[in-house]
């Protein structure tokens, strides 16, 4: 009985791990207005009457796929830093960010470009997730910087973030690929540490 329970169990958290993982790819290619709840649970294969054995609200799913990608979005930025030595891992977070791959992958890529416009009309729940998970972006940056742990390291930090997802939203605004790798290089350069 017992284990019958644990697969039961089991086979639900995998259901529920599915449906936010397709939401969280929804997100960011159709937007919180434009991912609805039938559409989500159709890609991670199950019924749409099962969605509230797994969710209270829509807003509690959208709010664990916000979640999701800015995990997901935070980790990749993660393991990037740990790939190089310390003294390019700034520069070298900054060059992902930008570059042609990222800009071309909104649904897989950061959330917080592909969903900032969106934000101020979402639900607290949905906003809390979202508003820790840019902290964690911004503390990741802070920690690169070389006086970290000093005032001007976190607002060099805010301003490297703030930087960062405009010119990726802009990026993937215009449908001018030469402007949008412009737009990419020149803030790339921008945000360059200065070598002398």
């Amino acid at each position: 009985m017992r284990k019958a329970l644990n697969v039961r169990a089991t086979a639900k958290d995998a259901s529920h791990d599915r449906i936010v993982d397709a939401a969280a790819r929804a997100i960011r290619r159709s937007g919180y207005d434009g991912t609805g709840v039938a559409d989500i649970m159709k890609e991670a294969g199950l019924t749409h009457g099962a969605f509230y054995a797994h969710f209270a609200s829509r807003d509690a799913m959208l709010a664990e796929a916000a979640d999701r990608a800015g995990a997901d979005a935070n980790d990749l930025a993660t393991s990037v830093v740990a790939s190089v030595p310390p003294e390019h891992a700034l520069q070298s977070l900054i060059a992902a960010y930008l570059s042609k791959a990222h800009v071309q992958s909104i649904e897989t890529g950061c959330p917080t470009s592909a969903l900032c416009s969106e934000m101020p009309r979402q639900s607290p729940e949905v906003r809390r997730v979202a508003t820790r998970r840019v902290k964690e972006m911004i503390d990741l940056v802070a920690r690169q910087m070389p006086d970290w742990g000093q005032p001007s390291a976190h607002e060099r930090a805010l301003v490297t973030v703030a930087t960062m997802v405009g010119t990726l939203t802009l990026a993937r605004a215009v449908n001018d690929g030469a402007l949008s790798d412009a737009l990419c290089a020149a803030t790339l350069k921008s945000l360059s540490p200065t070598t002398s």
